[in-house]
């Protein structure tokens, strides 16, 4: 069995390019996936230490030293590799020697020689990496003064409540904890005695609560609790006892024990909200009433009159909705998207619609933001996907857009069914637009980022709308995969007399240009607002100039014509006008 060679590896010390490799810290390994002999290159004492004139002499014998948890799936991406190409890199944690697993990050490719199969890889140790990703990681969920969830992910365990009662009919309750008197604490005893009253406090909240319920940290004084499975009369017990057992007993502090007392909102789910923004700020909104009542005791969040007329309104929306879904109401209003020099309808984008039984067509505008406050958004999205679909597969020569929520964005389900309809319909696919917001494409950037993949490996087309609603676009556009962007409409309106609209335009259009995107400039209103975004190398126009939403399909009875559409770009305008 090949021995591996010591100290420096195998290469000439003087030979260039294994002093490259050394100076560089990383090790290259020459297995010899038929003899099995392992050969090592370049800075063997930078992995393997005090170790280094023992490296692993075999494969089998570099498998032994990789953690077990590890093994499958660097051999899996060796297996990939070895039977379609595909690059073989991964990151393993190895025992160098001590007995101590270090992090290594591992590529590289097989060679076929006279000799055999060799694969040739490059190790490198990542350990500091790995701990800032770790450390990264925990900062991105947990609190860093008190070890709780931060505010955005304890508003991902909220999400996850809210789907539960929903899926099993079940009820939960969300309450925010706030320190009275805490920046009165902070002034008089400094902010290390504050930041200690903090963490007690969070101590004996999570002392009190039961295994199954939730903290986190929302911000300043306060602390949030997600309590599953319970009612108004639970939730306002375990509340109160919360408080109580807070004030009972004083807290320990670096300035000696301090008397401090807490004041608790809660408000309960899914009957007083369906979002977790909106259950907050109502949580937020009980305890300022709690305080308001003296502090040190717990508030249930009631609503005023105006806010339950308005509510109601909310309900009765919803339920109109749903008999809409069902008796087929919802519709699409079609806008056209033209191509900025000649004019040509390009595709149309589908605007939803509800019809009332006396035949008011309801904007998009009237019952979106009821449906999204009420947590029904999948099942519009889901009517949304299926007559876009039905219309695309009746008429062979057009080309839809249609636009989905930041809930559906990150819902595998719809993709699913995305899947089913277009698999093997690459003629349908070719001619549908999926659009996401800016705000929803950067909320989560990796879950964007499959979504995307999935889209497009279908063969459908991708739009960020909205284009420079947002703040940090630009810096994460590369790393959005999509294949048109859509300016905000703030940035066209008034373009002619707005020096800074017009030089926003530019400065998109040739970085659309740099990464191959098409361009869209939606509420165009008139004809100098047409001509300049043309000039500036707009793509697309949209908007009531070129044509308001209608429920009639355009393509039925082309006026002029024009209504044949090729599907060479794709993009998206909202219902930004009133439609």
């Amino acid at each position: 069995m090949a021995q591996a060679r010591r100290d420096g590896g195998n290469g000439d010390p003087s030979d260039p390019v294994h002093a490259a490799v050394a100076a560089a810290g990383d090790l290259v390994c020459a297995w010899d996936l038929d003899g099995d002999g392992v050969r090592w290159h370049g800075a063997v004492t930078a992995v393997f230490g005090q170790h280094a004139d023992s490296p692993p002499a075999t494969g089998e014998d570099l498998i032994a030293r990789i953690h077990p948890e590890d093994v499958g799936r660097r051999q899996q991406s060796m297996d990939a590799h070895l039977s379609n190409g595909a690059l073989h890199d991964c990151e393993y944690r190895l025992d160098t020697g001590d007995g101590i697993y270090h992090w290594v990050h591992e590529r590289g490719a097989a060679q076929q020689g006279q000799a055999g199969t060799t694969l040739l890889a490059t190790l490198r140790l990542v350990d500091d990496r790995k701990a800032m990703e770790a450390r990264l990681e925990y900062f991105a969920n947990y609190d860093d003064l008190t070890g709780h969830f931060n505010k955005h992910r304890l508003r991902q365990a909220l999400d996850q409540a809210l789907a539960e009662a929903g899926r099993f009919g079940t009820t939960g309750a969300f309450a925010v904890v706030g320190i009275d008197q805490l920046a009165m604490i902070n002034t008089a005893y400094g902010p290390e005695t504050g930041d200690a009253v903090l963490v007690r406090v969070g101590e004996r909240l999570d002392a009190s609560l039961r295994a199954a319920d939730v903290i986190g940290r929302i911000g300043g004084d306060r602390l949030g609790v997600v309590l599953m499975r319970c009612d108004e009369n639970e939730a306002m017990r375990v509340a109160e006892r919360a408080v109580a057992d807070i004030r009972r007993t004083p807290i320990d502090t670096p300035s000696g024990p301090l008397r401090v007392t807490v004041s608790a909102g809660v408000v309960v789910f899914p009957t007083q909200s369906h979002s977790s923004y909106d259950l907050m700020a109502k949580a937020d909104s009980a305890l300022h009433q709690a305080k308001n009542m003296g502090r040190n005791c717990a508030g249930f969040y009631q609503l005023t009159e105006e806010q339950r007329r308005a509510y109601q309104i909310s309900l009765d929306t919803g339920a109109e909705v749903q008999e809409a879904l069902k008796e087929g109401r919802i519709t699409f209003a079609y806008q056209p998207v033209v191509r900025a020099r000649s004019h040509d309808v390009q595709f149309y984008e589908c605007l939803l619609r509800l019809q009332r039984r006396d035949g008011e067509i309801l904007t998009a505008g009237r019952f979106v933001p009821v449906i999204e406050q009420l947590g029904l958004m999948r099942s519009l999205d889901r009517r949304v996907l299926d007559l876009a679909v039905d219309q695309l597969r009746a008429q062979p020569d057009i080309m839809l857009a249609i636009n989905i929520s930041a809930l559906t964005a990150g819902d595998r389900s719809w993709l699913r069914a995305l899947i089913s309809k277009l698999k093997g319909r690459p003629d349908v696919a070719r001619r549908l637009i999926v659009e996401i917001t800016e705000t929803t494409a950067l909320k989560d950037l990796d879950e964007t980022a499959f979504f995307a993949e999935t889209v497009r490996e279908l063969g459908c087309k991708l739009a960020l709308d909205d284009f420079g609603a947002g703040f940090t676009t630009f810096r994460h556009l590369k790393s959005l995969t999509v294949d048109v962007v859509k300016i905000d409409g703030s940035f066209v309106r008034n373009i002619a007399v707005e020096p800074q609209n017009k030089l926003f335009v530019r400065n998109l259009v040739g970085l659309a240009r740099s990464l191959e995107l098409a361009v869209v400039g939606e509420c165009t209103e008139n004809a100098e607002e047409a001509r300049i975004l043309a000039d500036e190398g707009v793509d697309l126009l949209q908007g009531f100039y070129f044509g308001r939403p209608s429920v009639e399909r355009p393509w039925a009875v082309p006026a002029d014509g024009s209504a044949t559409m090729t599907p060479a770009l794709g993009a998206h305008s909202g219902d930004p006008q009133p439609g």
